[in-house]
């Protein structure tokens, strides 16, 4: 159930990097939010009540809920036309505890791809902090193409491989997440980070100041 879960965790971050770069509108982009936020609430709360107390099932479950709350708060934001610093700030919330569970993906599970993949999502996180939470708009079409690679790389792909049987050679797979997510991440900066427009410090002289 987790990977299914999984699976749809990428279809949403592919909608959301699309909603971010335009091509997606708001409200259509919300609905979808509110579908995965809803299985990826459902999800870790049978995969915790079926966990008969193991408290590394519980653990292994439990990040889940970070996600479902996201899109569950993102849905609802954009329907409702609510100012997006919650969702912010709670994305800082979210990239400090995946710290965490990237930590313990590489330590206590030793499943060394979803450690660099927990990494991925830090990252994400901390982007979506910059762009709601502090507002830097410069970061949008950034932000963009990087949720939409991560729907990809850290939610469709893994989980069709985990799926069908294929997830195989854990080390190789993590070297291989690693080094592709600081490739293409750094290779993408250049390209897509749009410089905040200088603002004069005086209006012109005879005229008035307007916000641009």
């Amino acid at each position: 159930m987790g990977n299914v879960g999984l699976l749809f965790v990428g279809a949403v971050l592919f909608i959301n990097g699309l909603l971010l770069l335009g091509k997606v509108d708001a409200r259509s982009g919300a609905v979808f939010n509110l579908f995965v936020g809803a299985l990826q609430v459902l999800t870790p709360t049978y995969l915790i009540f079926t966990a008969n107390g193991d408290p590394m099932k519980i653990l292994a479950a439990s990040g889940i809920y970070l996600f479902g709350f996201t899109y569950l708060y993102v849905g609802i934001g954009l329907l409702a036309g609510l100012d997006s610093s919650g969702v912010g700030y709670y994305s800082l919330f979210v990239a400090v505890v995946a710290l965490g569970y990237s930590f313990v993906n590489f330590r206590l599970f030793k499943d060394y791809p979803f450690g660099v993949i927990w990494l991925y999502w830090a990252y994400l996180w901390f982007l979506f902090f910059l762009l709601l939470g502090l507002k830097k708009d410069d970061l949008r079409i950034y932000t963009g193409w990087v949720t939409a690679i991560e729907g990809w790389v850290t939610g469709v792909i893994p989980a069709g491989l985990l799926l069908s049987g294929y997830w195989k050679h854990p080390t190789e797979i993590a070297i291989a997440l690693a080094v592709f997510g600081v490739v293409v991440f750094a290779g993408l900066w250049p390209r897509t980070h749009r410089r905040p427009r200088p603002t004069s410090a005086a209006p012109p002289a005879g005229g008035v100041g307007a916000p641009t």
